[in-house]
């Protein structure tokens, strides 16, 4: 059994990904690697990652766009196209997107000080969602920024941009935030992945909030992404 992580890169980038039984433990095993505190040792760039399927081809088209921060200017754009070499299933969709977006990241000329994805972090069933699957493998801060809750219960924040309040796991442990990115929109769901807290992950993500409900780093890689997907398909 691969017990190293370039064992299991290796093994999830191989010809014969993991079985699910073999993901579930692969994923167990990570999970105990996930650094839950804060360790930016400074946060000038930040990335927005995003992928899509193309169901007719069994392809996935990545894209991860550079900005500055906090101004979010884009500094650069990277994208690729593989082949879906995992199948959905719920709980498990690093493996199905995560190796796509490490190598895509694996492109950019500049690495950016935080990677934000479109997906969970620690709000997962057994706390290890795609954000924590790359930082982990990568070795750098990650934030995971959902459109939908995973798992875990909390009270509608109010109505107002800036509004909050704590997603909590089965046992009552805060696993991130409810956050609410603007006035009289449904939330987004917002957790730290790898080297990063609760806290810095909700302050980040409002703070890369302009007018949208989606941040803007994972907003605009949506957008480029859509173009990509038109082109190829």
């Amino acid at each position: 059994m691969a017990t190293t992580d370039s064992d299991i890169l290796e093994e999830l980038y191989s010809g014969n990904p993991p079985s699910p039984a073999r993901a579930f433990d692969i994923q167990r095993a990570l999970s105990k690697k996930v650094i839950k505190e804060s360790r930016l040792d400074r946060l000038e760039t930040v990335a927005g990652a995003d992928l899509s399927v193309i169901k007719s081809m069994n392809k996935l088209v990545c894209g991860i766009i550079l900005f500055s921060y906090p101004d979010l200017t884009e500094i650069e754009r990277v994208y690729t196209v593989s082949d879906e070499r995992f199948p959905y299933i719920p709980g498990l969709l690093a493996f199905r997107e995560g190796p796509a977006i490490i190598e895509t990241y694996g492109k950019l000329m500049r690495k950016p000080d935080l990677l934000i994805i479109d997906g969970q972090g620690i709000a997962h069933p057994r706390g290890f969602g795609i954000a924590c699957h790359v930082g982990v493998l990568l070795g750098i801060p990650a934030l995971g920024i959902a459109k939908k809750k995973l798992y875990g219960t909390y009270v509608e924040p109010g109505e107002k941009k800036g509004s909050w309040s704590p997603l909590l796991s089965r046992e009552e442990v805060v696993i991130g935030s409810v956050l609410r990115t603007k006035d009289n929109t449904k939330p987004v769901f917002v957790s730290p992945g790898h080297k990063l807290d609760t806290e810095s992950a909700r302050d980040i993500a409002l703070e890369c909030a302009r007018g949208y409900r989606i941040p803007e780093p994972t907003r605009r890689a949506d957008i480029y992404v859509a173009g990509l997907k038109k082109e190829v398909s």
